[in-house]
């Protein structure tokens, strides 16, 4: 076999499984079906026993399935829901009030396995708006027999309570559509006649009325409260008060209980101070008694000892001083003695000569002891005033000598005026003075 062969071999064998492959895809884009979530896919045609009951069709609930070929025909059904706007008007409510009705419900294909049928059965390959019609009439009719059994005061004022009752009403219905209502919410609810405005007006003066009563009672409780406020107010302010009264005094009773330990202690303090300084001032009085025996032992028994001992020492030295000068005195006076008896009459102006100067001592003190404060001189213009007051201290000491001799007899001019020189006795006797 060549080369050529065997390339068209291959070639063929490709080709063939080429088209195996295209003709299984084929076959699979035919008969492999997907089911969307929000779908269910019905397979007709094939023959099944389901809980006793022989079936025409099986459903997919999502995922995918196979159909078998010629065999079964498969089908979609859509479970999105479907909204429907019910209006309903001149609906007679209990008591023959007719009442205009706005409602909004959700509908879909139930997906339980009980009713799911009963949506085949009906529905099947039929369009979504079919499905609302039905729906939405069976709705209307149900919303008039609920109506029929309830006040427009019930429906108007418990709109929840209408449609739970609308919703149990058409539950039995629905069950047999094989249809499912997800919500269902009343809009509005109103009527020609003015039946409701007239409620509410009627509710409004109810409401307006329970209100002002209501205020009346809530004003008179306030004011009730207010003064039981008050009251209770006052009687904790008074207590209050009363309770700071009880701690003032507590506080005034613990201060002074504070400040009579503080003047307890402070006495203690002080007394045990005044004994300490006592004790203190005892042991420096002590300390001073010594120092004072030792003070006076050195300023006083010490000098005085020694003042004795100086003064005994002394004494015996004036004593022998004493006696010598007595002895000299003695021998003085013998000797003047034999001068005078020797001079004879001129002992006496030889005694004046040596007292001269004792005399003259003292008429100068006389002469000193005349004060003189002022002198006013009268001069008759000849200039004889001042030298006649000058001259005055001269003839003073003259009076004045005169007057010794007048009182003793001694003649101290005339001696001194005839006494030209000095006897030789009376030098001897001075030389032995």
């Amino acid at each position: 076999m060549g080369i050529g062969e065997a390339l068209v071999g291959l070639l063929c064998g490709s080709a063939v499984a080429v088209m195996t492959i295209g003709f299984i895809a084929v076959v699979a884009k035919q008969f492999l079906y997907i089911c969307e979530p929000h779908e269910i896919l019905v397979f007709s045609g094939g023959q099944r026993v389901e809980n006793g009951v022989e079936k025409g069709y099986r459903v997919i609930y999502g995922g995918r399935a196979w159909a078998i070929p010629v065999i079964e025909r498969a089908e979609r059904m859509d479970c999105r829901n479907i909204a429907i706007d019910i209006h309903t008007t001149n609906a007679y409510s209990k008591g023959g009030i007719p009442l205009n009705v706005h409602a909004v419900a959700n509908v879909k294909v139930s997906k339980n396995n009980d009713l799911v049928g009963n949506a085949i059965e009906r529905f099947l390959g039929r369009d979504p708006s079919e499905i609302k019609r039905v729906a939405k009439e069976t709705l209307e009719g149900h919303l008039r027999g609920v109506l029929a059994t309830l006040t427009p005061e019930e429906v108007n004022e418990d709109r929840l309570k209408f449609a739970n009752a609308l919703k149990d009403e058409a539950h039995e219905d629905f069950d047999k559509l094989g249809l499912r209502l997800d919500t269902l919410k009343i809009q509005a609810v109103s009527d020609d006649v003015n039946y409701l405005n007239s409620i509410g007006r009627k509710q409004i003066a109810h409401v307006i009325r329970d209100a002002e009563v209501a205020e009346a009672n809530n004003l008179s409780l306030a004011e009730q409260s207010e003064a039981r406020a008050r009251q209770a107010g006052e009687v904790a302010n008074s207590m209050a008060q009363t309770k700071i009264v009880e701690a003032e005094n507590q506080v005034m009773q613990i201060k002074a209980e504070l400040l009579a330990e503080a003047q307890s202690e402070r006495e203690r303090t002080q007394a045990a101070a005044a004994q300490a300084r006592a004790e203190a001032e005892l042991e420096l009085q002590d300390i001073r008694k010594k120092l004072e025996e030792l003070r006076l032992n050195a300023d006083v028994v010490l000098p005085a000892q020694a003042a004795q001992q100086a003064a005994s020492f002394r004494a015996t030295g004036d004593a022998s001083y004493s006696e010598q000068e007595g002895r000299a005195a003695a021998y003085v006076l013998s000797l003047m003695t034999e001068a005078w008896k020797k001079a004879g009459s001129d002992a006496k102006d030889i005694f004046l000569i040596q007292n001269l100067e004792t005399v003259l001592n003292t008429v100068v003190q006389r002469v000193n002891a005349i004060e003189i404060d002022e002198v006013n001189l009268l001069d008759n213009g000849d200039g004889t005033a001042l030298p006649a007051h000058v001259a005055s201290y001269p003839a003073m000491v003259a009076s004045i000598l005169k007057e010794l001799e007048a009182s003793t007899g001694v003649d101290v001019v005339g001696i001194l005026g005839s006494a030209s020189k000095p006897d030789p006795m009376i030098i001897e006797a001075k030389e032995v003075k």
